[in-house]
Order: C-alpha cells, then structure tokens, then sequence
C-alpha cells in the first residue's frame, strides 16, 4: 500500500488528470493538483504525522474531505473515487495526458478514435502512421509524439531523486533498528546524487549472526521479495523501486563503497591506475598479489592510488582522476555554505503560503535574506501579478520586511521573458525591485538560434539579473527548449548577468554539465529552490547537489554572500 507521499500525491494527480478529462469542475481538478503538489513538498511522510496525530488540514490545500482520503489511501491502497471514475474511463489515460503536445481533449480523441490508453498503444500508434489520420493531429504532431512517448517510455524506469529520497530515509531508519547493525549507507547513483535513479544499492556492516536480511525482507512496503541470501537480497519496493542490500567485512568497506558507488567510468579509470601499480582493485579491497593493502576506508583506497580522496559527486570520469593527481580538486559547495534563497513564491500568486510565512520559514533555516518573486502577469495559470498588482506586493513586502527579525526579504519577481525578448513588467516597476528572476514559460518550438536571441534581448534590459530554470526542462515531461547554452553564458558574462540552478526536484535546471561550463567560464550562479511553499524551501540541498556535480564551489555562488556583496554583484554598470 502506498506510504510515501509522492505515491500519494501521484493517486490525486492522475484524479485529477482524469476528472479533466470529463469536464469536470475546474477548482476540484486544482484542488487535487495543489494537493498533490502540497504533498510532495513536505519533509515528513503524511503517514508518520498521522502516527503522531497531527491535524493535516493545518497543511495548505489539505481540507477535511482531502485528509479523509489520505487516510483512506494509507489504510487501503485505494482511492474509491479513483477506482469508481476508472470503470468509465481508463485510468491509464492519466499517464499519457503529462506528454507534451497532449492535453485532456487530444488524450479523449486518441482514446475514442484508437482505442489508446497506455503509453505502449500510443508508441505503437505512432510507429504504425495511424496517429496522422486523426484531424488536428498530422506527420508532424505524430512525430513529435513518438519522441515523446519514448523519453517517457526511457523515463519510467528511473526516478526523481527526491522520490528516490523518500522512499529511502525510512527503510534505512528501518534497518537501523536491526540489532548489531553497525554501518548502513546507500551507494550508486543515489550517493553521487544523480537527478534521477534506477535502483538503490545499499551497503550495511553488522556483527556476525545479525538478523538483517531477515529484518529487510519484511519491510512493509515490499512489492516482491527478488531474491534472498545470506549476505545479499533484492526486494523491489510497491513503487517499483529495486533495493538490493549486502553485508560486507567491515575490512573490506571502504573498496565495497567505492565499487558500488561508481560509476562504471570511474571504476574504469581507477583499476586502471591500480594495474599500472602493480596492484588489483575490486569490491573486497585493493591487493598487491594476495595481501590486501587498503579497503578499510576509501579515503585509504584512494591514497594506496597515489589519488586525493574524490567526493562521490564528482566521479564520473570528467576529470576528476587527473584533478585529483595533481592536487587540483575543487572545494565542493555545501549546504551550510548557502546564506539565503533568491526564488520563492507566496500566496500572492501560486505559492501556499505567506510572505510572513515564508520569512518565518526561510529565518529558522538561518537564512540572511529570501527573495519574494512572484510571476508576473503572462503566468495565466499562477495568477500572474500586472504592474499594478506588482506595485501593491511590492508594498506588502516592504511591510513584512519591517515586522521581519534576523532576515532581510527581498523585493523580487519572476518576469517572463516574451517572445521578442521584452520582460513582462515595465521598467517604472523593476526598476523598484531588489532583483529580477527573469523566465521563459511559453513558445518552448522556437529554433536554438531563435531562443537563444530571445533571452539574450532579455538580458539587455539593465534590470535583468538572474536566468531561471535555463532550459526549461520538466525531467520525464519536457525536454530542455534548443538554447545555444555557451553563446548565452558568454552573453551573461558581458552583461553582468547570471544563471540559476532550480533546485526543483523535477528541474534541476542548470544541468551538472552546464554547471560545470558556467565555472568554467567564470560566470556565477544563483542556486535557488523556486519554492512554492515553507516547506519546499528544503528543496536546496537538491540544488547544491546538482552544484557539487558541477564542480561548483562557494565562489561560484551568488547566495553565499551577504546581502551587502550580493546587492554589489548585482547592480549592473
């Protein structure tokens, strides 16, 4: 039964996404969306607080009807609602309605006209020529669906870190409890924080005859035991998620670590190192003929390499053995690092909570300074402020800066960059703000060569400071819009201009590889979480993540700084 709360707020989405389809009232399909979105910005699973009898309708968009049924979900797996509406209508639907180019209505027409309702029928449609028939459709929308599904199709079998996250904190909390239980750590893609994961690989040390393959196999939420053994089982979670856990010599820790950590290039790269060495390299230590000579730790793996130890972020094979050769590894960005976040939203437009709220909030993460940028007009669907509006948020956060204690908040907005590269306020209003949060939403099909002059006659505009999410990728929705990435960085550059790494767990957008190209080529940049409620404001450590992948280090970032320096940084000559 779903325990999670990103399994959850998927149950309401896909309601959601089915009650659109039917026409159904529009303020109960974004009652179920907000919800879903409420859900999985907490920090805490909605089944643990009801365990410890908390209130959910405390929770923004949870009201008595929605905790009934979160308690309804819990206790059986099951949405009546959801299974009543899915004897009229395929369920399945939902799952094709997220692909762009697909809204409700083109999802219903498919369905009636193709009998299609699984992301498999459309792939098959789509190769078969039969989607081209369909009126409002044609070659080119069919083609474009076909690259569509196929992402998506790649996308399933992974998952969003956050969600990896969420299933994890609890099953390891769980084996924690399993007497003689020394160390339990994941490895593997999770470990060097990729933005999306395939399984879990975790690595435990116990005291010999500890219960622990025993105690994991019983973990409530198991779909299906794979298989069972002494010292190694695989279980595949009811999400799907594959875990396969082993006990390994506590001698043998630090070379089992690094083995499963990976990746696969690196594990290359560093047994090569150890067979120029005479040695050999594996999962149980690191041997000149039969005598082990490291393995304990790998900070003693990677010394016996004659390497500095590489933190899992960075091992990819992108450099980091030769940087780490020649002493010459960066000094990662940490959380700890980060001194304000420069993107959140309020109730004034599509956020759930207050600006007070929010100051509360970002103040008791021992921020300096939150930066208010609510969407402007263009934003139809958040609310999106005119200049008008804009005016009068801009008075109710000069208000709220007053009564604020220890953090400064910031006048900020999200400006949407329009098609001929004009922002989405008039100058007499930016010019008013602390800082802009400047946006592509809308015409995603431009050329690369289109796009990118858009946003550079944005960046033009003297009031323009930060790019955010700069690709505008939803990962397993929407693919990045064609940008030429370097020429739009180098243009930053001679602007004074930045770039942001959206810690949304379905953007982090920089890239790593862009991240990386931006220190690279000396340009800052802001790591923000573009929350949308308090709690999501913990999206950060995601961003730093990203950041740590890039190379990033607390220079590289505009938020490390105090709002003295920033305000300095900012203000374009």
């Amino acid at each position: 039964m779903p325990k999670q709360n990103t399994e959850i707020a998927d149950i309401f989405d896909r309601y959601a996404a089915l009650l659109e389809m039917q026409d159904a009232n529009v303020f109960r399909v974004r009652a179920y969306r907000d919800a879903a979105r409420t859900l999985r910005g907490l920090s805490k699973s909605v089944a643990a607080m009801l365990d410890e009898g908390a209130d959910l309708t405390e929770l923004s968009h949870i009201g008595d009807e929605l905790q009934k049924k979160i308690q309804t979900i819990l206790e059986t797996g099951h949405l009546p609602q959801l299974d009543k509406l899915g004897k009229s209508i395929p369920p399945e639907l939902a799952d094709l309605e997220a692909l762009p180019g697909l809204g409700p209505k083109r999802v219903m027409a498919l369905y009636q006209a193709l009998k299609i309702d699984s992301l498999q029928d459309l792939l098959d449609a789509a190769q078969a020529g039969r989607i081209r028939e369909l009126s409002g459709f044609g070659e080119k929308t069919e083609k474009k669906l076909l690259e569509e599904a196929q992402r998506r199709a790649q996308f399933l079998k992974r998952f969003e870190l956050a969600a990896a996250e969420q299933m994890a904190a609890p099953l390891l909390d769980y084996l924690r409890d399993v007497k003689g239980m020394k160390k339990v750590i994941i490895a593997g893609s999770y470990r060097r924080r990729r933005a999306t994961v395939g399984d879990l690989d975790i690595l435990v040390t116990a005291t010999k005859g500890a219960p622990v393959m025993d105690r994991f196999v019983r973990y409530e939420d198991i779909g299906e035991v794979v298989s069972q053994g002494g010292t190694r089982s695989t279980v595949r979670l009811q999400s799907g998620l594959q875990v396969d856990l082993r006990v390994v010599p506590e001698v043998s820790y630090g070379a089992a670590l690094h083995y499963f950590t990976g990746s696969k290039a690196h594990n290359i790269a560093t047994r090569t190192i150890a067979v120029k060495k005479g040695l050999k390299l594996n999962e149980y230590g690191l041997y000149k003929s039969n005598e082990r000579v490291a393995g304990r730790t790998e900070q003693d793996v990677y010394a016996a390499l004659g390497l500095a130890y590489i933190e899992p972020e960075l091992r990819e094979d992108r450099g980091e053995i030769e940087a780490a050769q020649r002493g010459r590894l960066p000094g990662l960005i940490e959380l700890k690092d980060i001194r304000g976040d420069l993107h959140a939203h309020t109730k004034a437009t599509d956020g759930q909570n207050t600006i007070e709220e929010m100051a509360e909030a970002a103040s008791k993460r021992g921020y300096s300074y939150l930066a208010i940028s609510d969407h402007t007009q263009h934003v139809t669907i958040a609310q999106g402020l005119d200049a008008k509006g804009f005016a009068a948020h801009i008075e109710a956060i000069e208000s709220a800066n007053e009564k604020a204690e220890g953090i400064r908040l910031l006048k900020a907005a999200e400006v949407d960059i329009l098609e001929d590269g004009s922002l989405d306020l008039p100058d007499s209003i930016l010019k008013q703000l602390d800082l802009t949060v400047c946006a592509v939403h809308y015409q995603f099909d431009l050329t690369s060569a289109q796009q990118t002059e858009r946003i550079i006659r944005a960046m033009d505009n003297p009031y323009f400071n930060i790019l955010a999410h700069p690709t505008g990728r939803l990962m397993g929705k929407r693919e990045p819009y064609p940008v030429d990435m370097e020429r739009l960085m180098k243009a930053a550059l001679e602007r004074g201009c930045f770039l942001e790494i959206n810690a949304q767990p379905a953007r982090l957008d920089l890239s790593d590889e862009h991240a990386r190209m931006a220190k690279d080529m000396g340009l800052k940049l802001a790591i923000a979480t573009d929350a949308h409620s308090a709690d999501t404001l913990g999206y950060m450590r995601f961003g730093v993540d990203q950041a740590r992948r890039g190379w990033v280090e607390p220079a590289d970032v505009l938020n490390t700084r105090s709002w003295s320096d920033l305000k300095a940084l900012l203000k374009r000559s």
